[in-house]
């Protein structure tokens, strides 16, 4: 995942700890899954909006 190793994975986890508290990190990761959800739900409307441009258009 991303290169990194499961070590370097863990620093990371304990300074996100650190930084956010153990309390704030189900709402964090919460968050970051609704916006996840909705990035997504946007990028599939986004295509199924798209229609071929009419070259006659100028």
């Amino acid at each position: 995942m991303f290169g990194l190793k499961p070590t370097e994975l863990l620093i990371i986890l304990a300074i996100v700890l650190l930084l956010f508290g153990a309390r704030k990190l189900p709402d964090l990761a919460r968050s970051l899954g609704a916006s996840a959800k909705e990035f997504r739900k946007g990028l599939e409307a986004g295509v199924d909006e798209d229609s071929p441009e009419d070259p006659t258009d100028t």
